[in-house]
């Protein structure tokens, strides 16, 4: 059941869900998906900075949920033509209820609400509330707090909610909700949440168009992606046959940066098994690293593997097609180095 304005019946509800590198952005997006109105109809846009593509893999597959993934680079601007195009066919191909966009952690959000507000989606989309959420436990961190996308990302939101909750201390999210609340033009809602979970009701606040961004120039940047193959996407029909494919003991590497960050990734045959402490210890013990995250077959079990700075954790998936890591950090690093030393947790190698 569609749920339409009385002055524009056609347009569709659609909210853009922002928030720095790894704040839990996939993770809420899930939590919304698993409470999605029965018999409507989502779609999801997935813009990832790094080159191989893993949150759309761990989004659920299911009927009347359509997601498409735009990888290696930012929508804001290396792939602002691309994110025009792939919109158009995703809205044909889904005549979704409700559309949800995923920036990268390091989109600035001017650059897309100026897209869905242009004349190429004015009539189709129904901009609503620009959530961000924040991580509390970063604003001590220099390299957050002094980038300049961070705060447009908080600037532009008209919903903003400190996630993690269950992991910072009070007097961290109690700085946040201080920060957040002394902004002017007010927020429409400031809450706390964890693990993602959020109210669906917070997606339908009306956006007012009063924010503006403070540093406008900071999604102009030149991203030098070097990718070729920036888009995929399913009906999670996972049709991946355009796709090359890799060799057992032989993964397809990709790598880019821009915006100060480099990005590689791995696509692993899906016969390659590894054993997880070892892969752990190797990963864990990288440095310069802003993001990592990975979905690796162990043998008969397969886990999201997900690092954020200095902090990791894993869980059990169902996903079951290949293994895939992907590292985001703040120098380039050495990745053959790095390839080697994960091949060598193979337990089939």
């Amino acid at each position: 059941m569609k749920q339409q304005s009385e002055d524009q019946p056609h347009r569709i509800p659609t909210n853009i869900i922002t928030g720095f590198l790894g704040v839990g952005k996939t993770t809420t997006i899930n939590a919304l998906l698993a409470n999605r109105p029965e018999g409507e109809s989502w779609a999801v846009l997935v813009n990832e900075f790094g080159q191989i593509g893993i949150d759309q893999e761990m989004m659920p597959d299911q009927d009347g949920l359509y997601i498409q993934e735009l990888a290696g680079g930012c929508i804001c601007c290396s792939l602002g033509a691309s994110m025009g195009q792939t919109l158009r066919a995703l809205i044909e191909r889904a005549n979704p209820d409700r559309l949800i966009i995923e920036p990268t952690g390091i989109g600035h959000p001017e650059g897309i609400i100026d897209t869905l507000m242009g004349p190429g989606f004015f009539d189709k989309l129904d901009l609503r509330a620009t959530v961000c959420l924040l991580d509390p436990r970063t604003l001590t961190h220099p390299d957050v707090i002094d980038n300049a996308t961070f705060h447009d990302q908080i600037n532009l939101a008209e919903v903003v909610l400190i996630n993690k909750c269950d992991l910072a201390e009070e007097a961290q999210i109690k700085l946040a909700e201080d920060s957040v609340g002394n902004m002017f033009p007010p927020k429409q809602h400031i809450g706390r949440i964890s693990k993602g979970e959020i109210d669906p009701a917070l997606l339908d606040m009306v956006r007012n168009g009063q924010l503006k961004a403070q540093f406008p120039e900071a999604h102009k940047h030149n991203h030098d992606q070097h990718n070729h193959d920036h888009s995929h996407g399913h009906q999670h029909a996972n049709n991946h046959n355009h796709e090359a494919q890799p060799e057992p003991a032989n993964p397809i590497c990709k790598t880019g940066h821009g915006s100060g960050l480099f990005s590689c990734g791995w696509l692993f045959h899906r016969d390659d098994c590894f054993d997880y402490w070892a892969l752990e210890e190797v990963l864990n013990g990288l440095d310069d690293v802003e993001r990592i995250k990975g979905v690796i077959r162990l043998d008969r079990d397969w886990v999201f593997y997900n690092r954020v700075r200095d902090e990791h954790d894993f869980d059990k998936v169902a996903y079951r097609r290949d293994s895939r890591i992907e590292i985001i950090s703040s120098r380039e690093l050495d990745w053959e180095q790095i390839e080697q030393a994960i091949l060598k947790c193979r337990l089939n190698g």
